[in-house]
């Protein structure tokens, strides 16, 4: 099966046409509409087409092997024999105890995470091996479902004796450790894609089951558990099944889980149910937890209108991105809890910074766009997506970063031998399996649109078909993009005439860090950029919430060149923020560089200086071989700093020697083994002179 697998996942050629789902119609109440993966193609040998090639040639595969070798697949199979063989004889054997062989009560998510990561790579590279592939698995899956549609291996394995976070019954631990509605969140958002992409109904009937069966369970009624998910993503999924079915018994389980949570018999921070959503007015508790659950009330508050909900979600957003951000577009703070910290508590050494946690801050951005149509989240979002983000994942797929510390001295209390470094995979498979899915679906991200409004919200070589006032323009968008800010988009046929280009122009070119006064450029520059049709300066038109509007009547061939003046920047933090008082980063268009130790001889880069205005010269074919992965090199764009270091002299004073010092993209830090690495760098006593 392996050797299938890897046959299917690596074929580029089509072996069967998968057909888009194109009958969906259905306004996801949101005033701005995303333009979904299916109509969206990556440019291969670009940098998200790279991204992409290695989860489909490795991480897609890699977690698939991995549901095998770590019994995902078993567990399925196991629940499917005791519902063929009631009170078989094996329950009461150590074999079927459950707690003997499956790590956690979600790790049927890893089934499903990996499916939904594979159906948005079918999009792309159409494979009918693959295809059967995913088919032979949703088969053991529906097996594993109980008559009534609940579908939980943890339990339907061993019913009398269930995984001892499960609970003697459905739902009884359900706010507390079963996880029976995260593993819901899952399996519909992948039944979600897997329908979108390929058309089958297949893994969405099996979702639908089981949805049914929380929605005839759970609720506020008589004879139903009152109780919300312990750990939040069925509500984001609910309402994206009530959008793909229009069933509206799926958006009102949505919103009971998010009015209720505060109101049931758990009540903890840690959770974010210590009060009712409506009174909450900052990010707090368990990080992935909150992301998920702030993405889902501005779902619920798109689809129902609930001006409360906005409220809500807008002051949650403000206060994140204003004091509970880190520069790489990271949060949560402590290891303790995976949580969020207090206002402006961002270490760095000990950051959390889950790789899941960034992810969940990408689905929240997004919608806050969605609902406001403001540049501001997008970039945000941008920063996440470049820094947070790519960070967890190795470049050739195959290595993963739980925690992104934004300092590391060789010695980080992680790992069990007391170090940080990339992991080939977890017992606990969150981040892996959410890279798996998450970076796949890169392509649903950088279109939207609003009525005649073509909003351009990412920069990344691509050719996609989007719909404008009922219409289709084929759009093609070329750029060596983050390394350079040269970009240009084509059109290349179009049945709409008239429409309104908006073009995103980025806080950083327009001397914003972040939609707050959390950090701010400290150098003094001015960058500067310029848009033209078919060569024909745009100028004029002052800026719509971070876009520039180009109006006019379209035909096929136009050019539309954009160019951003990408130059390194200095960066401070908010004196607010203690941890980096005294210290400086740098910065190149959205992504966030570091010093790490393997590029600088023998500076101890803790111990590095550097001014504001510091002297920075471009490494454009920059080599990083990946000794902790594959082997092969990679090319970045580095940077070489002037700075300082101390030195103690032969009368025991200290003083400084100049030194030039290197740095590469945050993301490309730790794959040449276990080093010093540093974001915020000190600021070197000359800065007072300047």
């Amino acid at each position: 099966m392996k050797r299938i697998l890897m046959t299917a996942v690596l074929t580029i050629a089509a072996m069967a046409t998968v057909t888009a789902q194109k009958t969906q119609t259905r306004s996801n109440g949101y005033p701005y509409t995303q333009v979904p993966f299916t109509q969206v193609k990556l440019t291969p040998a670009t940098f998200w087409g790279e991204r992409v090639r290695a989860a489909r040639e490795v991480t897609v595969p890699l977690a698939f092997s991995k549901c095998e070798s770590e019994h995902r697949y078993e567990n399925f199979k196991m629940a499917a024999y005791t519902l063929q063989h009631p009170g078989h004889a094996g329950l009461q054997t150590e074999q079927w105890d459950v707690a003997c062989f499956m790590g956690f009560s979600f790790d049927d998510t890893d089934v499903y995470k990996t499916i939904e990561g594979a159906s948005y790579i079918l999009q792309t590279y159409p494979d009918a091996q693959l295809t059967h592939y995913i088919d032979s698995i949703l088969d053991i899956v529906a097996a594993a479902q109980e008559p009534d549609g609940y579908l939980y291996t943890a339990r339907t394995i061993n019913p009398a004796h269930p995984h001892p976070w499960s609970g003697a019954k459905r739902w009884e631990v359900e706010e507390v450790l079963s996880h029976e509605l995260y593993n819901l969140g899952h399996m519909v958002d992948a039944a979600c894609a897997h329908y979108q992409a390929t058309g089958s109904r297949k893994f969405l009937d099996i979702a639908c089951r089981y949805a049914d069966c929380v929605v005839r369970e759970v609720g506020p009624n008589a004879g139903q558990a009152c109780v919300v998910p312990g750990h939040q993503i069925a509500e984001m999924a609910l309402a994206r099944l009530y959008l793909i079915t229009g069933e509206q018994k799926y958006l009102d389980e949505a919103k009971f889980f998010l009015s209720y949570r505060g109101k049931t018999k758990i009540h903890d921070v840690y959770s974010q149910s210590d009060k009712p959503i409506l009174e909450q007015t900052e990010a707090w508790g368990h990080a992935v937890r909150a992301g998920y659950m702030y993405a889902s009330i501005a779902d619920v508050a798109a689809l129902t209108g609930d001006s409360a909900y906005i409220r809500t979600i807008d002051r949650i957003t403000e206060n994140i991105i204003s004091r509970k951000y880190y520069l790489t577009g990271g949060v949560g703070a402590r290891h303790a809890g995976e949580a969020f910290g207090a206002d402006y508590e961002l270490p760095n050494l000990t950051a959390y910074n889950e790789t899941c946690a960034a992810i969940s801050m990408v689905y929240l951005f997004h919608r806050m766009f969605l609902l406001h149509g403001d540049a501001k989240y997008i970039d945000c979002l941008e920063r996440t997506l470049y820094n947070g983000v790519i960070s967890g994942m190795s470049v050739d797929g195959g290595r993963f970063f739980y925690p992104n510390p934004l300092s590391s001295d060789a010695k980080y209390r992680f790992n069990s031998d007391n170090t940080i470094t990339r992991q080939p995979w977890f017992g606990c498979a969150c981040c892996p399996s959410n890279l798996s899915r998450f970076i796949p679906s890169l392509p649903g991200y950088i279109y939207a649109v609003r009525d005649r409004n073509l909003y351009v919200n990412l920069f990344a070589g691509n050719t996609a078909t989007i719909p404008v006032g009922g219409k289709d323009v084929v759009l093609e968008q070329q750029t060596g993009y983050p390394w350079n800010g040269d970009i240009t988009l084509k059109i290349v046929k179009t049945a709409a005439k008239d429409f309104r280009l908006m073009v995103r122009i980025p806080e950083w070119v327009q001397g914003s860090v972040v939609p707050s006064d959390l950090y701010s450029y400290a150098d003094g520059r001015q960058l500067a950029y310029t848009v033209s049709v078919n060569g024909q300066p745009v100028g004029g038109q002052a800026l719509q919430n971070g876009y520039l509007p180009i109006d006019r009547r379209w035909k096929k061939g136009d050019v539309v060149s954009i160019h951003f003046d990408m130059q390194p920047r200095t960066v401070v933090a908010n004196a607010n923020v203690s941890a980096d008082r005294g210290r400086i980063a740098v910065e190149r268009g959205p992504l966030v560089y570091c010093a790490e130790a393997p590029d600088n001889g023998d500076v101890n880069v803790h111990h590095a200086f550097i001014t504001p205005n510091a002297q920075m010269t471009l490494l454009p074919d920059m080599s990083i071989q990946n000794t902790e992965g594959d082997g092969r090199s990679f090319q970045v764009v580095g940077l070489q700093a002037a700075a300082q270091e101390p030195i103690r002299g032969a009368d025991g004073r200290l003083t400084f020697r100049d030194i030039q010092l290197r740095l590469i993209p945050y993301y490309a830090w730790n794959h040449r083994g276990v080093t010093r690495m540093d974001v915020w760098l000190g600021l070197s006593p000359d800065a007072l002179d300047e």
